[in-house]
């Protein structure tokens, strides 16, 4: 996104500032994501597509050379072996635009969130 460009509202918003290819992908991991977590809320923030289920789930955005995606968990990284195939650190991966995208991945994280995110609100009911 350009410096003087104002942030986005909508997802849709946010696509329609990229090349037709890149939303098409951007599309498909929104549908990725909306199938692995239906009660998902879509919102923007930091600028960028995010999910909210109870709590952050994931956000996503596209770059000049990837996609990034930021599964809001630093034990993801740990739990996905295939991740060690992707640029990136414990909080941010880098899906390079000039390869295929791993939508079965990037589902299988963002089951792995809910279900990190319902633990962690479980956790939280049993404090109380």
């Amino acid at each position: 996104m350009e410096p003087n460009q104002t942030a986005p509202k909508t997802f849709d918003e946010y696509f329609a500032g990229f090349p037709s290819d890149v939303q098409v992908i951007l599309e498909k991991i929104r549908t990725a994501i909306r199938k692995a977590a239906p009660d998902a809320q879509e919102t923007i923030k930091y600028k960028m597509p995010t999910f909210m289920f109870q709590g952050n789930l994931v956000y996503f955005g596209a770059f000049k050379k990837h996609i990034g995606f930021y599964p809001g968990s630093k034990d993801v990284r740990k739990n996905f072996k295939e991740l060690s195939a992707y640029e990136g650190n414990e909080g941010a991966i880098r899906f390079p635009l000039s390869s295929p995208m791993p939508y079965d991945l990037i589902d299988k994280m963002v089951k792995f969130r809910v279900n990190e995110n319902i633990e962690r609100a479980a956790t939280k009911g049993k404090k109380k």
